[in-house]
């Protein structure tokens, strides 16, 4: 059964928080970066803009995968903590660093990895991107299926596609690399789906708004490092930690922006040839 939204009005409101990296160790780093410190820093943010109303409460979190680096139990459980600081829902999706089984026992009986979740004029449809072992995305026939069944079951929803991996080439040949690598198989159920609205996804650690056949593009920063974009090899770059927040409206637009941290300090290694 899909998972229902909490009480929320006619646009439904959304947060996405993404590739946090936490660790066992609470003073655990990446590239120099203390990423407990830098999701508190995002969190504190979100709590400051909707006590001045910047943007509206969210019905929803969206949690986009790689919320923990080590795939420890005891990062999945500070994170779950982190999330029930807000009165509303959550859906985590697997990373290429997390443990769907760990992250499964800490949500215990929890709907956060439901992969269906319906509210009003609009349905989210959460896709499992991840591969055991390896870095780059696949999208298992399974789950094709659960899209394409979605789709069709409730064609008068508007339609917000979720992953962890970037379906799309984003101009950045390391990070193509390690894309999803059947996304061909992906885009030939959404384009013959005329309510298919947006894709979102993480793991790209930059922001990215773009369009294909109609259909909205949205790649949202990391709480803790940042790649740089249009880089051949790894990069990154000093730049804040950040997140998405979106309002769906009934008519199926879509508003949203990417906030950032700017006043975390933080200290980054920027040499780094890889995390």
């Amino acid at each position: 059964m899909p998972n229902d939204l909490s009480a929320g009005g006619a646009i439904i409101n959304l947060l996405q928080i993404t590739d946090c990296h936490l660790t066992k160790d609470p003073g655990g780093d990446l590239l120099g970066v203390k990423t407990r410190e830098s999701l508190d820093a995002v969190l504190s943010l979100i709590k400051q803009n909707l006590s001045e109303h910047a943007h509206g409460y969210p019905d929803h979190i969206l949690a986009t995968g790689d919320l923990a680096q080590d795939a420890s139990p005891e990062a999945y459980l500070h994170f779950k903590e982190k999330m029930q600081e807000f009165d509303c829902p959550s859906s985590w999706f697997p990373g290429n660093h997390d443990d769907p089984t760990v992250m499964s026992k800490v949500i215990n009986s929890g709907n956060e990895l439901e992969p269906l979740v319906r509210k009003g004029a609009w349905q989210i449809i959460l896709l499992d991107s991840s591969v055991r072992g390896a870095v780059h995305g696949c999208i298992e026939q399974q789950d094709l299926d659960m899209l394409d069944a979605a789709l069709c079951e409730r064609p008068e929803l508007h339609s917000l596609v979720c992953l962890h991996h970037h379906p799309v080439n984003i101009g950045s040949e390391w990070l193509d690399n390690i894309g999803v690598h059947n996304n061909a198989a992906l885009f030939e159920i959404l384009d013959k789906h005329e309510n298919v609205r947006a894709l979102l996804w993480g793991h790209i650690h930059q922001e990215l708004n773009e369009e294909r056949e109609g259909v909205k593009l949205f790649s949202t920063p990391s709480t803790c490092i940042q790649f740089l974009p249009k880089s051949a090899g790894f990069a990154v770059e000093s730049i804040a930690p950040g997140y998405r927040w979106m309002r769906l409206f009934p008519d199926g637009q879509i508003e949203t922006s990417v906030v950032r941290a700017e006043n975390y300090a933080f200290d980054l290694d920027l040499d780094s040839a890889g995390y």
